[in-house]
Parts: structure tokens; sequence; C-alpha cells
């Protein structure tokens, strides 16, 4: 049992050491893409003010980055409608989205890519 212990501890030890702290941010810079007119936008988004791309409304609900002494990441959590989806009003895309990541989880539209590029304070 005591074996089992030592061995389990042995393995987390390692995870809690590569542990890495976010830093909460107020302004999102997403970079937008209109797959149509081939149009690249840079958005600056505060943190709860919605934004206009097209007819994609993206509403910023948090922003984290990583603090300056680790590897610079940002991960944001986004709430991205259209308005020309069905009237239901559901959202086209409501989740994290991560800079270093950026296939992990993804908008997936006909016409708009979103994508982070990082969390600043302003």
């Amino acid at each position: 049992m005591r074996a089992t212990a030592l061995m389990l501890a042995a393995l987390l030890l390692p995870a809690t050491a590569f542990a890495q702290s976010w830093v909460p941010q107020r302004v999102a810079e997403l970079q937008a893409l209109d797959k149509v007119t081939a149009r690249v936008t840079t958005l600056r988004v505060p943190v709860d003010r919605p934004e206009s791309f097209g007819s994609l409304t993206i509403t910023v609900r948090a922003c984290n980055a990583r603090p300056p002494d680790e590897v610079p990441d940002a991960a944001a959590w986004l709430e991205i409608t259209d308005s020309r989806a069905p009237a239901n009003g559901a959202a086209v895309f409501r989740g994290w989205m991560f800079a270093n990541a950026p296939g992990v989880h993804m908008l997936q539209h006909p016409v708009y890519d979103i994508r982070v590029l990082e969390c600043q304070a302003r």
C-alpha cells in the first residue's frame, strides 16, 4: 500500500512542477479573416463588450495570459453569434481559444475565421 502511494506521489510531482499559471487581462487581441474577400483584420476587444466583424458578434468573456517569466500564451473564452444564422439565437461558437494552439478549439464557419493573438491589460 505504501509503495503504491509513493509511486502515485512520484507520478504526480512532475505534473505539479510544470503547472503554469494564468493572469487575467482586460483586452483580447483577435485576428479575424473574411474568407470570401481575404480581408484580415486585427480586433482589440475588451472583456464583456461585444465587437462586430461582418455578420459576427464577438463577445470576450475572459482573457488570460501567461506571466512574463513563462512561455507566452493566451487563452480567451469567446461567445460568437452570427446575425445570418437561424433565429434561435444560439451561438456559433462558445468556448476557449488558445493562441498557441488555434486548431484545438476553433470557430467552424463557412465565411469567417477568428483567432486569438494575445491578451493584454489595456
